[in-house]
């Protein structure tokens, strides 16, 4: 069958794309093996986030004696399974698949394979892309090789967030934003959480503090963080898990990273490298003649705003529209733990790297007056380069929030100088940056 174009895997990124091309008329085929719309509806953002939700209301319930007076709490994990569900819609994407065909686009269920310049086979049927081939393949939870792990039921985060039933006990092996954000919400529900990080610190690639701040909240509520720790051993014995023959746990979560699979999609065909990490793309998120890629699997933030962002680019490319390329210097991330670690751009470690000329800012949260009314703890710290503003962290209540405005500082190559002279809200969070500035 000739098409215009065919788009291997339907995540955010390829269900993005595919849409886009569809509804501007292109005959597009999208392939997906599993769930339209990939990890982030299903197993990801969105499942996690009202799990993170519930764990906060707990907490500000608990908070309620510091501010006004007395309340008790009886704790269910029944309402949040239940709203897990609900936001998956159960773990059935129709309705995903019908917003795609609804545009015009066929979906194809299958493995996606090149067998040729702009040809993708799925089963016994062969696709001939006039324009050409996108690949959105996202990546899967990546499990070490642990002695002893291998057959044990053991939890990766899609486990974790189809949980029916709350563990008495767990450990979590990784200490980077799912890990961290997964061991809260259990221990919140009354879980004995444990934290096994292999590096110095929890959200290694994140600044110091931010590492040190969430330590020391997970620490004064229970959580066990160990960090410079490796799982070596693993074994089940029918009751729960045995870590390293000392450690026990009910359920044991792997939440060490993500990793790509390229082998079995005929990169080679593309003259591309099929043992290679991550496929790599230039600022249209062309990979090789006629072939695009999108998402986690070009290595540049496996965040659904990444993916999304670069199915717009790679969109426009295939129409042959004008715009922008990609640019990465203002990539936010949030770690959606209490308190919120928000970041953008570059971390202070990293802009001392590449500048001569850096300043850091900083502001305790408790010096902010609405920090200190909401008795919150966090910081705010600006990092700045020959002037302007290259690299922010913003660590406390709605710290994802706050970050917004910081992206457009550092997107917009905002002087310093310029940020200072703002006008900023008061009393509100965000004028934490006029204080860190002065």
């Amino acid at each position: 069958m000739d098409v215009d174009v065919v788009v291997i895997g339907m995540g955010p990124g390829g269900e993005a794309v595919a849409g886009s091309l569809a509804a501007a008329g292109l005959s597009v085929v999208g392939v997906e093996n599993n769930l339209v719309g990939g990890e982030c509806p299903y197993w990801g953002c969105i499942p996690s986030k009202a799990m993170v939700r519930a764990g906060d209301v707990l907490a500000e319930a608990r908070r309620v004696p510091r501010f006004a007076g007395s309340a008790t709490v009886e704790v269910s994990w029944a309402p949040v399974a239940g709203r897990v569900r609900e936001v998956t819609a159960a773990w059935d994407d129709s309705a995903a698949a019908e917003r795609f065909t609804g545009k015009g686009g066929r979906l194809v269920r299958g493995f996606g394979k090149i067998t040729g310049p702009k040809e993708v086979t799925v089963g016994d049927e062969v696709f001939r892309a006039r324009r050409g081939v996108v690949i959105g393949t996202g990546t899967a939870p990546a499990v070490p090789p642990i002695d002893g792990l291998a057959g044990t039921p053991y939890w990766t985060n899609r486990e974790a967030i189809e949980a029916d039933e709350l563990p008495e006990s767990l450990v979590v092996l990784g200490g980077g934003a799912i890990g961290c954000e997964l061991a809260q919400v259990f221990a919140r529900f009354g879980s004995r959480v444990t934290v096994l990080e292999a590096g110095p610190r929890l959200l290694g690639p994140e600044e110091p503090e931010s590492s040190e701040l969430l330590r020391t909240t997970f620490e004064n509520e229970g959580i066990d963080v160990r960090v410079g720790a490796k799982a070596e051993r693993v074994r089940h014995d029918g009751d729960g898990f045995v870590i390293n023959d000392d450690l026990r746990a009910e359920r044991f979560l792997v939440a060490v990273g993500r990793r790509t699979n390229l082998a079995g999609l005929g990169l080679a065909v593309a003259g591309l490298d099929e043992g290679a990490r991550f496929i790599e793309v230039d600022d249209r998120m062309r990979a090789a003649d006629g072939v695009w890629a999108v998402g986690d699997v070009t290595g540049k933030g496996a965040f659904t705003h990444v993916a999304d962002y670069q199915a717009r680019i790679a969109a426009r490319d295939i129409l042959g529209e004008d715009g922008p390329g990609g640019d990465y210097r203002a990539l936010p991330r949030v770690t959606f733990t209490d308190p919120e670690i928000g970041a953008v751009g570059l971390t202070e470690s990293q802009a001392r790297e590449r500048y001569s000329d850096v300043r850091v800012h900083d502001t305790d949260l408790a010096n902010n007056t609405r920090g200190w009314l909401h008795r919150a703890e966090g910081f705010l710290k600006l990092v700045e380069a020959e002037g302007r503003l290259v690299g922010a962290t913003s660590a406390g209540p709605m710290g994802g929030e706050i970050l917004g405005a910081l992206a457009v500082a550092v997107h917009g190559e905002v002087p310093v100088e310029r940020l200072r002279q703002m006008i900023y809200a008061f009393p509100t969070f965000h004028r934490a940056i006029d204080a860190a500035l002065l």
